[in-house]
């Protein structure tokens, strides 16, 4: 089976159709390179041929992009010579693209050449976008929900089949950052505004026909191609081009704090290639291209936000039962957690009980669906009749007995072990035997919680993150008898409302807030030792963490953190291991300073909760060190206060698969994206390494750092956490 066919109508114009046959979207695979060269070849060799249209044979979309595992397989099979193996695939793809861009015409006239257009049903992203910029005009549905964009960035690489050349010389550097820098992605007339393509029709391949029999020589001649080509903007030595290259430098270290290898190697790109002819300006893409793929950050990337994150996606840990797709949802609790579950529920199509003890808080649970809806209208990204649709599922009430009919019920009430027990009691004397019941607890284990559940098989944890509809992760927790039908059904309602799913085994705090809770504690620690508070902020920045402990613990609030210890010290009574940061944690609530929403915490806010600055009375019941630690120790502090506790819950059975810890990671709390996660990240420094850090650290500052005796026996081993636990080397068990 072929990914391209092509057909060549009586009008003389060729349909080259790309349609992969085991996938949903068209991705391009290293033999689709092959056949569509073939074919571009009996397009420019047949007399009889006038032209071609390239289209996808996929309702509403045209390419997602690469096959990523195929950069992968490149690599592994090019023995000693892994960087040589990859910049000639990639000039290889430069070539042949540019062969669709050259199209045969003569290389001093820029006559004689045959018109390649490309037709678009709708989305249309990386190399799915790199091939129609090839083409010599762009046609594209009239489809809303498309998405056309380079969102290479978004995974650890860029743009290097010539998107990154083609962008900057088709509009400039300023006008390209977003879409190159950002992977800004926008439906087809934003993309036409941009220009990125030329035309939105009714019928793109009807009218990319019509094109193609119509073109003229210079119809087909990019621009430079053209003599007297000049970049748009200006070039870098350009007066106006200098300004923007010299502004797209700061910004790019600006938002990157440096920490991620793409952006600056695409930048270089950017760049360099600016300064030479175009077919040079390609080769400079290829290098810098290749030097991120070997760059680990890269591979890491690749492999935690594309390769895993798409297996779990699609059920990687799914148990063997029929599909368990939910209908109706009952949501108890209509407080924030319970207002946006209700809300990511009504958006997948399903009707929604929203249950509360007044008519009024379940109202206003309601309102805020009515709230993010209207916020859509002002954007245009909603219409009336979806609103009414949306509101129309959502049923705000106060009497269970509405809850007769579910198939799932997500529990969203206040955390206390007493009042979930009573309504768990409660609703499952009324919704039907073979209903699934959740929790979406965040701190307390789920198996304690099915203590009150007569059928504790069917009852599972579903944990959320704030705010909802935002987060991209669910973290379903297994209790002691879970059933499999219930992780199914958990994993069918994360996939319709569309969000990366993690499943893990019970144990306190599981394994998000598991890892999140002592980065957020070493960091009060240590301002409470005395180490700045700006210094802890940026050097967790620095390591790519989007916002410091500090900054963390006002939005998560002091009084939380309270009530956390505070449980915590009563489950572990003597075995509990107080710190400074309890000190400090206590009181801040003493204070009244509670984070954000108090208006006052480790910062100081404004009446509408802007950051005014650092307050300056903490260093005065903590004062500040003379001497303040070196950057690479405090950053040594937050990532391994995360990555031991990572360890330990994969030791534990917490985690079951590694590919769950680095996702959740990534996804849960914004662990070093650049690293791939936890267990990437050890992997790219090395079990030896970091024991020996730990070893350093744990003499320093307590047995929280010490080694777990399973990275001890890595160490050992000299193994790697993928080469031992991952997806391959558990199918070779």
């Amino acid at each position: 089976m072929t990914d391209f066919t092509m057909n060549v109508g009586d009008n003389g114009v060729a349909i080259i159709t790309w349609d992969v046959a085991d996938k949903s979207m068209n991705v391009l695979r290293s033999e689709s390179f092959g056949e569509l060269n073939a074919l571009i070849d009996e397009v420019l060799s047949n007399d009889d041929i006038k032209g071609a249209v390239i289209t996808s044979g996929k309702k509403g979309t045209f390419a997602g992009g690469m096959d990523l595992n195929v950069l992968g397989s490149i690599r592994e099979e090019a023995g000693d010579e892994p960087a040589q193996a990859l910049f000639d695939f990639t000039m290889q793809g430069h070539q042949f693209l540019r062969k669709i861009e050259r199209a045969g015409m003569d290389p001093k006239t820029n006559k004689g050449g045959k018109p390649i257009a490309s037709a678009l049903p709708g989305t249309a992203l990386g190399i799915g976008l790199e091939l129609p910029l090839a083409t010599h005009r762009i046609f594209c549905a009239d489809n809303p929900k498309a998405k056309i964009g380079l969102p290479e960035i978004m995974v650890g690489i860029f743009p290097g089949m010539g998107g990154t050349t083609r962008f900057v010389r088709m509009m400039g550097a300023m006008a390209a950052s977003p879409f190159l820098l950002q992977g800004k992605m926008v439906d087809p007339k934003k993309a036409k505004a941009a220009g990125i393509i030329h035309e939105v029709v009714d019928d793109p391949v009807a009218a990319a026909t019509e094109w193609v029999l119509n073109a003229t020589d210079a119809d087909i001649v990019k621009p430079w191609d053209a003599k007297g080509y000049k970049m748009p903007g200006g070039d870098p030595y350009h007066p106006a081009g200098f300004m923007t290259f010299v502004g797209a430098s700061a910004m790019v270290n600006g938002n990157t704090w440096g920490v991620y290898p793409a952006a600056k190697a695409m930048l270089s790109a950017i760049y360099e290639g600016a300064q030479v002819p175009f077919d040079t300006a390609l080769k400079i893409e290829a290098r810098w291209f290749v030097n991120v793929l070997m760059n680990p950050s890269s591979s890491a990337m690749i492999q935690s936000l594309f390769i895993n994150k798409e297996a779990l996606e699609k059920g990687a840990n799914r148990p063997d039962v029929p599909d368990q797709s939910v209908k109706k949802v009952g949501v108890l609790g209509a407080g924030m957690m319970g207002a946006g579950i209700a809300l990511v529920s009504a958006q997948a199509g399903m009707d929604v009980v929203l249950i509360d003890t007044s008519q009024e808080a379940a109202d206003r649970g309601k309102a805020y669906t009515e709230t993010y809806l209207d916020k859509g209208m002002k954007r245009g990204k909603v219409t009336a009749e979806k609103k009414e649709a949306m509101l129309g599922r959502i049923n705000a009430t106060t009497d269970l007995n509405t809850l007769s009919d579910v198939d799932l019920i997500i529990e969203a009430v206040f955390e206390d072990v007493g009042v979930k027990a009573e309504m768990t009691k409660k609703v499952e004397a009324i919704i039907p035997e073979d209903a699934i019941f959740a929790s979406n607890t965040s701190t307390l284990p789920i198996t304690g919680l099915a203590e009150a559940s007569v059928r504790k098989e069917q009852f599972i944890g579903i944990h959320f993150f704030s705010p909802v509809e935002k987060m991209a992760l669910v973290e379903i927790i297994k209790g002691g008898e879970t059933g499999d039908r219930a992780v199914a059904k958990a994993l069918d309602y994360v996939r319709q409302i569309k969000k990366t799913p993690i499943v893990v085994n019970d144990e306190r705090f599981f394994y998000a807030n598991r890892c999140i809770i002592p980065y957020i504690n070493e960091g009060v620690m240590m301002a409470g030792e005395g180490v700045g508070r700006p210094l802890l902020d940026h050097a967790a920045q620095l390591l790519g963490f989007p916002v410091g402990p500090v900054q963390l613990v006002d939005e998560t609030s002091f009084d939380l953190g309270a009530k956390i210890a505070k449980a915590t010290m009563e489950a572990m009574g003597d075995a509990y291991p107080k710190s400074v940061a309890d000190d400090v944690t206590f009181w801040m609530v003493e204070e009244g300073r509670l984070g954000r929403k108090s208006k006052g915490g480790f910062f100081d806010y404004d009446e509408k909760g802007k950051r005014l600055g650092y307050w300056e009375g903490f260093n005065e019941k903590f004062p500040l060190l003379e001497e303040q630690p070196d950057v690479v120790e405090v950053q040594h502090r937050l990532i391994f206060a995360q990555v031991l506790e990572a360890v330990r819950a994969l030791e534990a059975g917490v985690l079951e698969d590694i590919r769950e810890g680095d996702v959740g990671a990534i996804l849960g709390w914004g662990f070093m994206p650049w690293s791939g996660g936890p267990f990437s990240w050890l992997d790219i420094v090395g079990a030896a390494w970091a024991a020996e850090r730990c070893d350093e650290l744990a003499a320093k500052f307590g047995d929280r750092f010490a080694c777990p005796p399973l990275l001890r026996e890595m160490a050992d081993k000299g193994q790697t956490f993928y080469g031992r636990f991952g997806p391959a080397a558990k199918a070779a068990a």
